[in-house]
């Protein structure tokens, strides 16, 4: 089990295309536990992997040949030729609700779909829209590294729900990948491998239809994340039109595209070796998917509440799937000897956990109290080292957002016992997160 931790895409102010922002009505005050396991009257949620708009997620150890990490929700999707039956599935995708498309590992991309030069998709990579010699290469930054490779495109399937034609990333883990990483993408730790990851991909399906919207498109010192990439040389930072973009592929289905639920089972407070979960598609487009009274947050247009905790009543806050654990900045917690990113309250020889609690508020005034417990993350891995689900763990946010302490990241624990909402942007509704 590897203690790494996994946070989401921020594109600054790029990650939100958001055109207009709207107020989701959400319901007020209501109290939840994360940690050991949360409700809220969302949770009366009973799903099938039988409806379309439903499949299986699962905590556990992730591909073949990787030491696996704790606290990684998985998923697979089928991937097909743009406009094509010519598919393959691909499994254990990590499912992130902090960054926005689907990113494939280069290696991992099926020979069903591989090039006659064996490359990977094909296409290999989308061209230049301003340059039809060139093509698209992206540098996403993830707050604790970077993902280099092509833009490409895909048809995408995940259960019953499928879009034709989607414009994805993919990470390209050849050694050297070519074309090769520009000097200003290279910033932080290279993502470009199934290890780094944990996964063989990442489905992202967050908040916004692209992950980086209308500061990519525009021409005004756009943010190095689209390159146009020559046949030879260096690629260079370039505009790219929204429509073009890396996008969520929900957003793109034909229905239940306006946004996603995932709900992970309450766990024992020392963990459970796997957790079985479902991804599900669509808020109140199904007799299943309904909002049923929960908790609603409206972010602002980066896709951020604010949340109170230990006297900071101005953290930016956020749900995010794709990390593995609480984070937030804490001077009183002990920090892990061999983990130095997390808190390790307590004794690491008996399960002492540390109560604490935070208040979340959604920019339309909806709030919620939300208790939680901060564990000793020695003793939950000597205690039982192949639990991959673990729902205690907590972590510093400097350590996960560069230097900034100013962020609570309500991570994957958060998820354990709980049905969570992510309402995609759009002209009516969203962004928002609810549980």
């Amino acid at each position: 089990m590897t203690p790494v931790h996994r946070s989401r895409a921020r594109v600054g102010l790029a990650a939100a295309s958001l055109a207009l922002l709207v107020a989701c009505g959400g319901g007020g005050g209501g109290g939840s536990s994360a940690g050991s396991g949360g409700s809220s009257s969302a949770d009366a949620h009973n799903f099938s992997v039988d409806s379309p708009n439903v499949v299986a997620m699962m905590i556990g150890n992730g591909p073949s040949g990787v030491q696996g990490a704790f606290n990684i929700p998985y998923t697979s999707v089928t991937v097909c030729l743009p406009n094509s039956t010519t598919c393959a599935t691909i499994a254990n995708l990590l499912v992130d609700t902090g960054s926005s498309g689907l990113r494939l590992i280069k290696s991992q991309i099926p020979a069903a779909l591989a090039c006659s030069n064996g490359a990977g998709l094909c296409p290999i990579a989308d061209p230049n829209p301003s340059n039809a010699g060139n093509t698209i290469g992206e540098c996403l930054p993830f707050a604790d590294g970077y993902a280099w490779g092509a833009v490409s495109t895909a048809g995408v399937k995940i259960g019953g729900e499928s879009a034709a034609s989607v414009p994805i990333q993919i990470i390209d883990d050849s050694q050297p990948p070519s074309p090769a990483v520009p000097d200003s993408c290279a910033v932080g730790t290279d993502l470009n491998s199934v290890s780094a990851f944990d996964a063989n991909g990442v489905l992202g399906v967050g908040l916004f239809v692209q992950d980086c919207g209308a500061d990519c498109a525009s021409g005004n010192d756009p943010p190095d994340v689209y390159y146009t990439c020559p046949s030879s040389g260096q690629c260079t930072p370039t505009t790219l039109p929204i429509s073009d973009q890396v996008s969520n592929p929900v957003a793109s289905f034909s229905v239940d595209n306006n946004g996603v639920i995932l709900q992970l089972p309450a766990i024992a407070a020392t963990g459970a070796a796997t957790a079985n979960g479902y991804l599900v598609f669509g808020i109140g487009t199904q007799s299943n998917n309904a909002l049923q009274g929960a908790t609603t947050l409206t972010t602002n247009p980066e896709g951020e509440f604010s949340a109170s905790f230990d006297g900071n009543d101005s953290l930016s806050a956020f749900i995010d799937s794709g990390s593995n654990a609480l984070f937030f900045p804490d001077s009183t917690l002990p920090i892990c000897q061999d983990a130095m990113q997390f808190y390790c309250p307590g004794s690491s020889s008996s399960l002492s956990a540390t109560s604490l609690s935070a208040m979340n508020q959604g920019v339309s005034g909806a709030t919620s109290n939300v208790s939680f417990q901060a564990a000793n993350l020695d003793y939950l891995a000597a205690n039982d080292g192949s639990n991959f689900a673990l729902n205690d763990v907590t972590g510093s946010s400097a350590t996960v957002i560069g230097s900034s302490t100013s962020y609570f990241d309500w991570g994957l624990p958060f998820f354990y016992g709980r049905t969570v909402f992510i309402g995609i942007e759009s002209d009516t509704a969203g962004p928002y997160f609810a549980y």
